[in-house]
């Protein structure tokens, strides 16, 4: 089934402790279904002391959050998907809310072999 938010796309976190903010994703996990988004749901993590870092340190880290709680920005505003497949044969992302193209999925299958399907 296709998702509703690739990477790259900037989306409007709707449920959580971080309801309302924005960010871009950086990774989608689609066996979890959980999606990674710049800023937000941040953490500190500790990292033991390596011969390389004989100190240790303390990094902060992303961490996932499910794909149902975030959604597609389109016109500053959060939006609907839809799917539409054209008539030259290309199906793309469509915002719901502003009929605004969010991402081709499937080039125009141009050339003879159009009509064979």
């Amino acid at each position: 089934m296709p998702q509703h938010v690739k990477k790259g796309d900037v989306v409007l976190v709707t449920a959580g402790n971080h309801r309302g903010s924005t960010g871009e994703i950086l990774e989608v996990d689609l066996k979890s279904n959980r999606v990674i988004v710049k800023g937000v749901n941040v953490r500190k993590r500790r990292v033991r002391p390596t011969q390389a870092q004989p100190k240790g340190s303390i990094i902060e880290k992303e961490l996932s959050i499910h794909i149902s709680n975030v959604s597609p920005m389109a016109g500053g505003k959060a939006t609907r998907v839809r799917f539409v497949t054209r008539a030259d044969g290309a199906k793309v992302r469509v915002a719901a809310r502003d009929g605004s193209e969010l991402h081709v999925l499937r080039k125009s299958s141009g050339g003879k072999s159009a009509g064979k399907r």
